[in-house]
């Protein structure tokens, strides 16, 4: 799915706004573009929005989840530990900017700093996000593999044994959990496939 400057406006007419600034978009896509990423790329927000078009129908809030998806990585450093707040920071101001209702633009900063620990309580809305954001984890294999591949080169400063230690954490960190996807669709479609691929990342690592 190509990110236009048509579907960045749809997503502020969903909330009755204008974007306040018209090179913001521009902005968005030189952030996601940036040399130093690999994985949190225009790829993984384009991935992101053609899953998003499964759930949309069950969101509260559409609007809001597409501004926040298109938000939610527009920082990322993995030496920096407060992306998503800067990122949630970030959307905030813009929605203000545009004249959003403070309740709005609070609900986008939650729903981004719910992908921070994927974690959402009842929230609808942040449970389809975070759902949206972890489908790379039931990608086809090629893919899945390319994304292992794209998180390694991001945290290519780290000596492979301490990163082999580190993944290997996190990958199991997912496997433990009783469901990796909330939503009911998600599950049903991508939870055997998302552990699939993570038990074969475990034992290509050992």
């Amino acid at each position: 799915m190509m990110l236009t400057t048509d579907r960045w406006e749809s997503t502020w007419n969903k909330l009755d706004l204008v974007c306040p600034d018209p090179r913001l978009f521009d902005s968005v896509i030189e952030h996601y573009s940036q040399p130093h990423r690999h994985y949190h790329t225009v790829q993984h927000l384009e991935e992101c929005f053609a899953k998003w078009e499964e759930l949309r129908a069950q969101s509260r809030h559409p609007g809001e989840v597409e501004l926040a998806l298109w938000f939610h990585d527009i920082i990322y450093d993995v030496r920096r530990h407060d992306n998503e707040e800067k990122s949630a920071e970030w959307a905030h101001r813009c929605l203000r900017g545009a004249g959003a209702p403070e309740e709005v633009a609070q609900r986008v900063q939650a729903l981004i700093m719910a992908t921070r620990h994927h974690e959402t309580g009842d929230d609808v809305d942040a449970t389809i996000l975070v759902d949206v954001d972890l489908s790379i984890l039931a990608a086809p294999p090629d893919r899945f593999q390319e994304y292992e591949r794209q998180i390694r080169v991001e945290y290519g400063y780290v000596p492979q044994p301490l990163f082999t230690q580190e993944r290997s954490k996190i990958l199991r960190r997912f496997l433990n959990r009783p469901r990796i996807f909330n939503t009911a669709a998600f599950f049903e479609r991508y939870e055997a496939k998302a552990r699939s691929n993570l038990e074969d990342a475990l034992q290509s690592s050992q």
